[in-house]
């Protein structure tokens, strides 16, 4: 088997393969959790590539798609903070969840984030995503708060703020990065 690598969607053909699996995913993943009219109004407002063009050039956003050997397996974003790293999406294809894939991408995240300096990874997760929450309390996270947040459209997030210390970060070799 082949590591998992993170490797930059930064040319405009990986940025749009990564918007397109991320309305793909999102469209499967999330109906149950939020309604199917705020999947696609979250999916068109913050997962479309005018929405990640964006992120990238005003917020600082980097995109990564998760691979193993040149299989694309799913997409990760992420956002410096004052002192720490915002993980803002880590999701998988439907056939590679519950296989290990999620934790070595993540392991990348946090090798990247000791390489930086980083002390904290922090996150937002939907209170309804208890399989998420599960992961992210596996690996360590603790819930330093809870939001809700309008974002528009007649529509609000309802989420448990995450953070992972630098103490906390897994100890391993980082993987691979391209």
């Amino acid at each position: 088997m082949h590591p998992v690598s993170l490797v930059p969607a930064d040319t405009p053909a990986l940025l749009a393969g990564t918007a397109q699996l991320a309305g793909d995913i999102w469209r499967e993943y999330f109906p149950g959790i939020i309604s199917p009219e705020q999947v696609e109004y979250m999916v068109d407002k913050f997962q479309s590539l005018p929405a990640m063009e964006e992120q990238i050039r005003s917020q600082g956003y980097t995109y990564y798609q998760i691979r193993c050997g040149e299989e694309v397996l799913g997409y990760t974003g992420v956002c410096p903070e004052a002192d720490g790293l915002f993980l803002s999406k880590l999701y998988l294809k439907k056939e590679y969840r519950g296989k290990g894939y999620a934790t070595k991408a993540f392991r990348e995240l946090t090798a990247l984030c000791r390489e930086k300096g980083y002390r904290s990874i922090r996150l937002t997760c939907n209170k309804g995503n208890t399989h998420s929450l599960e992961v992210y309390r596996h690996w360590g996270f603790v819930q330093t708060d809870a939001v809700k947040t309008d974002i528009g459209g007649g529509f609000v997030m309802d989420d448990y703020v995450m953070e992972l210390p630098a103490g906390e970060f897994p100890e391993n070799r980082p993987l691979i990065f391209r």
